[in-house]
């Protein structure tokens, strides 16, 4: 029988990872990864090679420039691979008869809101980050609108590279105590829960567009923080809530990032499992990766 070809792009991220993770267990598919070594997204001709050689039924684009603060003053940078890049990987889609979904983010709205954002709410990018990923979802489904799904998420964390549970599993080990926003609101995502929901759209016969996934349910960073202290056996009283103005960064983040996922549950896909129990399993399957390396003398 044969196998349909998908391809990973940010093989080697924390959601290409899990991507490729998942990838590995459904019949039917043969994942390729390709890493930010293997492929430069920006340049059109080393993507269009790279989706003429691997022949793909569907493309994951996890690829992105994440760094957030530092997005603030290399916006140009930003915007190339955020901005500019899926457009590329796009049009080679639409070239090579490859379907695309495009992982997008939570900064595109102004974060100014009390109620979860829809997919058709207007965006207001707060940041350099924020603007260069709205410019990706835009060149995307410019370049290839009959085929490509647009996915908003928030908040990830997994087993590969750095992010808000590993930063508070080291603070757990270093701090007595422990002060965090508790002003910004949204949804915890595990990265091998967003992958699983992405492979799933890959897999229906949902419409292209723009989507929302998270983990569903919604809490403060300070709420969050609690959380993981819990997961790990610690006193969660050690985290204190404090204001973002306390802890003033490059990139304004938004307060409230909270996505609604009616979209996504009006195409038939599965919802993701509520955040505290896919935090759970994330500590439960790989708690060592996000715990700090224990001290040597």
């Amino acid at each position: 029988m044969s196998r349909s070809r998908w391809l990973v792009t940010g093989a080697a991220g924390q959601l290409g990872s899990d991507l490729l993770r998942v990838l590995s267990t459904v019949d039917g598919i043969e994942p390729i990864g390709l890493t930010r070594s293997e492929v430069d997204i920006t340049v059109q001709s080393e993507v269009d090679a790279a989706v003429a050689d691997a022949r793909p039924a569907l493309v994951l684009n996890a690829a992105a420039y994440t760094a957030v603060d530092a997005a603030e003053a290399d916006e140009a940078r930003a915007t190339l691979v955020n901005g500019v890049a899926p457009g590329l990987l796009a049009g080679a889609c639409g070239r090579h008869g490859a379907r695309l979904v495009h992982v997008s983010t939570d900064y595109v709205f102004a974060g100014d809101r009390t109620e979860p954002y829809q997919v058709d709410a207007p965006t207001g990018p707060q940041s350099a980050y924020g603007r260069s990923k709205l410019a990706g979802e835009q060149a995307v489904r410019a370049a290839l609108p009959a085929a490509s799904y647009v996915v908003r998420t928030a908040w990830v964390y997994g087993e590969t590279g750095g992010n808000f549970v590993k930063t508070m599993a080291r603070l757990e080990r270093d701090r007595d105590t422990l002060e965090v926003v508790d002003d910004q609101r949204g949804s915890p995502t595990w990265s091998a829960d967003l992958a699983r929901g992405l492979v799933a759209l890959g897999l229906s016969a949902a419409p292209a567009g723009v989507y929302h996934c998270t983990n569903s349910g919604d809490t403060s960073k300070y709420g969050l923080a609690r959380a993981i202290f819990t997961e790990l056996g610690a006193d969660p009283d050690r985290v204190r809530p404090t204001s973002t103005d306390r802890f003033p960064l490059p990139a304004r983040r938004p307060a409230y990032a909270v996505l609604a996922p009616d979209s996504w549950l009006a195409a038939g896909l599965p919802p993701l499992p509520p955040w505290p129990d896919a935090l759970h399993r994330a500590f439960t399957e790989i708690g060592p990766a996000l715990r700090p390396a224990v001290r040597t003398a």
